[in-house]
């Protein structure tokens, strides 16, 4: 049966699916909207969570990795421009690549701010509260955080395994593809004192509901491929295939809950005089 049919999108699994999509989608929706946070503070966003570390590093060091991730996005774009958009690694290495390019300005008006307010500036902007980009980064960390897991733990424990066929050949750039976004990830929240809420989950969620929306889309349009066996919904197996998906988005965000409080628990105690645990 094509996708382009009509009769595909009236199988019984469809709508299963879309309700298993939907349903947290929904109460994600209503979560964001409801929720009450404690405001972000701009400092938050390019100060480290180092007493001996001057943030000018950890603007050096997301400018670092933008340019790393953008130009491994280049490259894989230049190699395989059909595939552009179309597999959930994409998604999640521009969000990824986004988060840093933010970061970088956001710290370097940081640190400009801070270098004027050492020479007498009477008003300081460090201590306000983060604005709709400084919020928008936040967002896309905790995103790039669950993400990031997601896309790697999938790739390599159940593509790579069981799912690629004997044309795939494993190239250097795919695999740098599915570790360093985790990675630069990792170090960047071992340097900042970016908080990580478990508001940070509902935005994972209504991530991942996007690209489904997306992959739907295009295939009502009348693409037949799937980037991924399992989000194939012409078998009785897709509801099982997609609420186990839906299900794997709290582990891989709990992964990286752990490393955070890692950070918080480890470091201090092998670094006791640099690690600062209030702003970690």
């Amino acid at each position: 049966m094509s996708a382009q049919g009509f009769g595909y999108w009236l199988q019984w699994q469809v709508g299963l699916c879309a309700l298993i999509i939907t349903g947290p989608s929904i109460i994600a929706l209503k979560y964001v909207k409801n929720s009450k946070q404690e405001p972000l503070n701009s400092v938050d966003l390019w100060s480290t969570c180092w007493k001996s570390v001057d943030p000018i590093w950890l603007l050096f060091y997301r400018a670092f990795a933008f340019l790393c991730l953008a130009k491994m996005l280049y490259d894989f774009f230049a190699i395989f421009p059909m595939f552009t958009l179309v597999f959930y690694t994409q998604w999640t290495f521009i969000l990824v690549t986004l988060y840093f390019g933010l970061g970088t300005i956001i710290s370097a008006h940081g640190c400009f701010v801070a270098r004027n307010e050492l020479k007498g500036k009477p008003k300081s902007k460090s201590q306000q509260k983060a604005g709709f980009f400084g919020n928008l980064m936040h967002i896309m960390y905790l995103t790039s955080a669950g993400a990031s897991m997601l896309t790697d733990i999938v790739f390599w424990c159940l593509i790579l395994p069981f799912l690629t066929s004997m044309e795939f050949e494993l190239t250097l750039l795919i695999g740098a593809m599915h570790a360093v976004n985790a990675g630069f990830l990792i170090v960047d929240t071992a340097l900042n004192r970016l908080p990580f809420p478990s508001l940070g989950f509902v935005y994972f969620v209504l991530f991942g509901s996007l690209y489904i929306t997306f992959q739907w889309t295009i295939h009502a349009l009348g693409v037949d491929w799937w980037p991924y066996p399992f989000l194939e919904l012409n078998t009785p197996w897709a509801p099982v295939c997609y609420f186990g998906l839906a299900l794997v988005h709290i582990p891989c965000y709990w992964i990286y809950t752990l490393v955070v409080k890692a950070k918080g628990s480890i470091l201090p105690k092998l670094f006791p005089r640099t690690f600062d645990r209030l702003h970690s």
